[in-house]
């Protein structure tokens, strides 16, 4: 058994295709179907329904594939535990929020890079719920979201702070002194909602004070958020350092509210059995550059 082998049967299973496998390993179908068949003749046993026209593992061999999943990681771990860091290789899937993405995820990226010129990353921006979910499916190997979730299967770092205020299109809200948060909840809210870490921590900060806005309307996207609130469709929490130059121009205003809405702390969140020295970096990486005040930022800067 020999880990081409192994890797042929991992990516066949992972991608669903011989063809697609032979391109993740720049090599040709036929040398992959090769290594296949020696991995079967090595066990004597069929790891593929050859009766599909889809690539289907048997029951032994989704065994195998688990095995071979199990190998090529510890592979990889000894590789990057001995070599120099500029000759690792190996793929990091990191998932982030919108925020990270239009702050300083650029910079983030030109670190790794800088460090690690042969570790491939792979980039995933989504909700922070459905980047938990693919952490905990092994289908990203460490995200970054707000600290809105305990669960000890995922261990978290703090990476920085974001601090959110209230804000309108100016004129929406007359009053220009300030304004009890109950008073506020009488407009209509625009409010990010249970899918992000942000809305789920201040849905559960407005409850706990007894705020319950009759008037709502969820945007997922962030960018969309701060575009309807810029029309005036409404009232909502945006982080206040990465707007700055909307409030400047006087596309945005701000809402005096009290109470002021509590700062919030993103993490780096990984499995903890695949932690390794090479995501040890990078969360620290992470931790250097986070800077969520200015839009796209890139290391030279």
């Amino acid at each position: 058994m020999t880990f081409k082998q192994l890797e042929a049967l991992y990516w066949i299973g992972e991608l669903g295709s011989f063809a697609l496998a032979a391109h993740k390993l720049h090599t040709s179908q036929s040398a992959v179907s090769k290594r296949v068949h020696e991995l079967e003749a090595v066990f004597d046993t069929e790891l593929f329904d050859r009766s599909q026209r889809a690539a289907r593992l048997t029951d032994k061999g989704e065994e195998m594939f688990m095995l071979a999943k199990s190998l090529l990681e510890q592979r990889d771990a000894a590789v990057e535990q001995f070599s120099r860091v500029d000759v690792i290789e190996r793929r990091v899937r990191i998932g982030v929020t919108e925020l990270t993405a239009m702050t300083w995820l650029p910079r983030w990226v030109e670190l790794i890079q800088e460090h690690y010129p042969k570790v491939t990353l792979e980039p995933d921006v989504d909700s922070s719920v459905n980047l938990r979910e693919k952490v905990l499916a092994d289908e990203l190997d460490l995200i970054v979201v707000p600290d809105a979730f305990a669960d000890t299967r995922i261990p978290k770092k703090a990476i920085g702070k974001v601090e959110s205020a209230w804000m309108c299109k100016p004129g929406f809200v007359k009053s220009s002194k300030a304004i009890r948060l109950h008073e506020l909840a009488s407009h209509r809210m625009l409010i990010q909602g249970t899918k992000s870490g942000t809305g789920l921590l201040y849905d559960n900060w407005m409850r706990d004070l007894g705020v319950q806005p009759a008037n709502l309307i969820v945007i997922h996207n962030l960018v969309a958020l701060i575009g309807l609130t810029i029309a005036g469709l409404g009232v909502s929490y945006l982080p206040k350092q990465a707007v700055r130059q909307m409030l400047d121009e006087g596309s945005l205003a701000l809402i005096k509210v009290t109470p002021a809405l509590p700062p919030v702390t993103y993490v780096a969140m990984y499995k903890g059995e695949h932690r390794s020295s090479l995501i040890a970096s990078v969360i620290m990486l992470a931790q250097e550059c986070c800077d969520f005040t200015r839009m796209f930022q890139a290391a030279a800067n």
